[in-house]
């Protein structure tokens, strides 16, 4: 399979951190892609990322780089916030887009259980929404919320190596079950 991983926002992006500012978002969302790419690309898939390190690529390039290149599915990560300050707010959760094609629903029920499993974090669920990410591809696409950055117990999470590469391991692992289901 082609696979395009996309690390959420990027370097730059202005308030995507912790509130106390020890964990920018896009260092936790790309640690992960990184190991997600490395997994899946031992496995044999095609790996492609849509983010770049050192600058912000805007929405609309990362989805016509994903429709271009024709991939099979797109997995954007992230790391989830719940306003600017501490709160209770707390889990994992995956994204599909409002009006989701049947398998882009089998994956995200399939990628979900699997981070819920591996990381023993709360099920938020699979929700739907209008990101450009889920809405301009043309292939299934998913965004995962991994652990929010304002939940002080998740942000320390979101920090460690180990929660990063189980998050990829499920992430991973919730791919290969979709894989296997076709």
């Amino acid at each position: 399979m082609k696979i395009l991983i996309d690390a959420g926002h990027g370097p730059n992006t202005p308030g995507k951190r912790s509130p106390d500012g020890k964990l920018r978002e896009f260092y936790f969302n790309s640690a992960v892609a990184e190991e997600v790419k490395k997994q899946l690309s031992l496995d044999g898939h095609l790996v492609f990322f849509s983010h770049q390190n050192d600058f912000d690529v805007p929405l609309h390039e990362r989805t016509q780089l994903a429709n271009r290149l024709k991939v099979d599915l797109v997995v954007s990560i992230h790391a989830n916030a719940a306003g600017h300050t501490f709160s209770s707010a707390n889990g994992v959760e995956t994204f599909i887009y409002n009006k989701p094609q049947e398998a882009t629903q089998r994956l995200a029920a399939m990628v979900q259980q699997s981070l819920v499993l591996i990381t023993g974090r709360k099920d938020r669920g699979v929700k739907q929404a209008d990101f450009a990410v889920l809405r301009d591809t043309h292939m299934p696409a998913i965004l995962v919320e991994c652990g929010f950055m304002t939940h002080k117990q998740e942000v320390e999470l979101l920090k460690s190596p180990l929660y990063r590469k189980r998050c990829a391991q499920g992430i991973c692992f919730g791919i290969t079950c979709f894989e296997n289901s076709l």
